[in-house]
């Protein structure tokens, strides 16, 4: 099965794709996770991936789609993909019907996952992170003193890695902005997909 995960930031999106790929053997798609992984294989295309992300610019629908077909044209991930954090817009949300179409796949779940609005800011503004191992912790729900990994205490030079967002208005506009359209989206599409079987 193919399934997406939507929610605004710190929603847990990730934390629940990770249970959902041990349970029942799918691979997790994150954007994110695809951004890096290209940026770090120094190709011409990544190179021009982080020009654009240390400007601080979006990178475009373009080249997030191009990313993303690369992996749901690979066999070995055909009807077995959680798509964390994607699509994140209308647009999006229509190139991703096509290339399922295109790869003879289907979506079978789309999960919205909903956080009360505090909680969030919490869980984005309270993120910090261990520089030696990237592992993440939260001063509000999981406060670090020193990283609990042996090899990380091993090391002298390893700090605890601040991630404060210093505006959650901004983020929960972005939010907004990009998920309320989606939503409506999701809606409509169950809404066809319910009037279909009831015709049958």
């Amino acid at each position: 099965m193919n399934l997406v995960i939507f929610g605004p930031p710190g929603a847990g999106k990730g934390t629940q794709s990770a249970k959902l790929v041990k349970e029942f053997n799918l691979f997790q798609l994150s954007t994110g996770d695809l951004l890096r992984d290209e940026v770090s294989k120094k190709t011409e295309f990544g190179n021009k991936i982080e020009e654009i992300m240390k400007s601080g610019g979006l990178v475009s629908d373009e080249i997030i789609n191009n990313l993303i077909e690369n992996k749901i044209s690979n066999p070995e991930y055909k009807n077995r993909i959680i798509f964390d954090g994607f699509p994140r817009n209308i647009e999006q949300a229509k190139s991703l019907d096509n290339l399922l179409k295109k790869y003879n796949q289907q979506m079978s779940l789309a999960l919205n996952l909903k956080v009360d609005n505090q909680i969030l800011v919490k869980r984005i503004t309270g993120r910090v992170t261990c520089s030696a191992c990237n592992k993440t912790f939260n001063t509000f729900f999981d406060p670090p003193k020193n990283c609990d990994l042996k090899e990380c205490a091993k090391k002298t030079d390893y700090k605890i890695w601040w991630q404060w967002r210093d505006n959650c208005k901004k983020i929960k506009n972005l939010w907004w902005k990009n998920f309320s359209s989606l939503r409506l989206l999701l809606k409509k599409r169950n809404n066809e997909k319910y009037r279909r079987n009831a015709g049958n």
